[in-house]
């Protein structure tokens, strides 16, 4: 069977694997398209932390039920679409017992703790299977990665009628663009690249900022009567964007975090105490959000299509990494057809 696998930083290839074993528990399916995120570009580049290679990347993957195991319920059937859910949970840490499965402490994502889904077939449990006719399979690897922007989103509490800035128009960034624009809000979208202007008002941005530091700061205070922004969503990762994110916010306002820095940060702690902010972490996602996603998917319409930048062939599959890390200022969205 044939697999992408990260052997080493700065090396990929298309290898033969052994099959994946079937449990009772367990469906088969064949795979039909894997998006690429940016974590597989930072285990490419060697800069990735949770993950050990070689690894088989995927963890935004569509395909169909093949064969499933003896305990599998009768509601999954052979020849069904489906979207890979591609994170697991233990059921008993403090974050699954709070209902948070999204953050479990014990977490092993596809492609990132454990081997991905970038192969021809894919063995995975019955529970981590999301049904879906109503898109495409290739479009159906959008929903994961905008899945991640759309639940910043709702850590935010995001309401009708609030203003959101969203730091960074990459795919999580356009998540949360979406997420935000379809809870009613008004949208400020902010990157340092004008190329993202149009994908971001696509998703639903109504104004776009090339800005950064103070003059980013004094633009939105302009945009928003002095007040500031009821919710800032960081989806960068800098920590220019971390501590800007806390100027931006108004006073009783909310941050939150789906980006995370790889260097220290250094605040003016006393915004936390002077504006009574909330600051929030955002993980992964929950299954309400592939619902929410797929709505406004099926809501853009053909316009959805412009979030994929390119698609390669499997046989093309070890060149992905490598035409992203050339060209990441036009890179929104790389696929892999199987």
């Amino acid at each position: 069977m044939k697999a992408l696998c990260i052997v080493d930083a700065e090396k990929s290839e298309v290898r033969d694997v052994e099959p994946m074993t079937m449990g009772p528990d367990d469906v088969v399916v064949q795979v039909s398209y894997v998006g690429f995120c940016g974590s597989d570009l930072n285990t490419y580049m060697g800069k990735n932390p949770l993950v050990q290679l070689p690894r088989i990347p995927g963890h935004e993957a569509s395909g169909f039920i093949i064969e499933k195991g003896a305990n599998v319920s009768a509601d999954l059937k052979i020849g069904q679409s489906v979207i890979l859910w591609p994170y697991s949970a233990c059921g008993h840490c403090s974050s699954c017992r709070a209902g948070r499965y999204n953050a479990c402490r014990y977490n092993e994502t596809l492609g990132v703790q454990r081997d991905g889904a970038l192969r021809e077939k894919m063995v995975i449990r019955a529970d981590c299977v999301v049904p879906n006719d109503s898109l495409s399979p290739k479009r159906q690897v959008l929903v994961e990665p905008l899945s991640v922007g759309f639940h910043a989103a709702a850590r935010g509490r995001t309401q009708a009628g609030e203003t959101v800035v969203v730091l960074g128009c990459g795919m999580i960034g356009v998540g949360a663009i979406m997420g935000a624009a379809a809870r009613g809000a008004r949208v400020i979208a902010v990157d340092t690249s004008t190329d993202k202007e149009a994908i971001a008002k696509l998703a639903g941005a109504s104004e776009f900022l090339s800005l950064s530091g103070e003059e980013l700061v004094k633009k939105v205070n302009e945009l928003t009567d002095d007040n500031g922004a009821n919710v800032v969503i960081e989806a960068v990762g800098l920590p220019i964007t971390f501590t800007t994110a806390v100027d931006i916010a108004c006073f009783c306002g909310r941050v939150v975090y789906v980006g995370y820095s790889k260097a220290p940060v250094t605040y003016e702690t006393k915004f936390f105490n002077l504006k009574e902010l909330d600051i929030m972490g955002s993980r992964n996602a929950m299954r309400e959000d592939f619902d929410a996603v797929i709505a406004a998917l099926l809501k853009m319409g053909d316009d959805m299509d412009k979030l994929i930048t390119k698609t390669f062939p499997m046989d093309e599959a070890a060149d992905v990494l490598p035409y992203w890390e050339k060209n990441k200022n036009d890179v929104l969205k790389l696929v892999v057809e199987l």
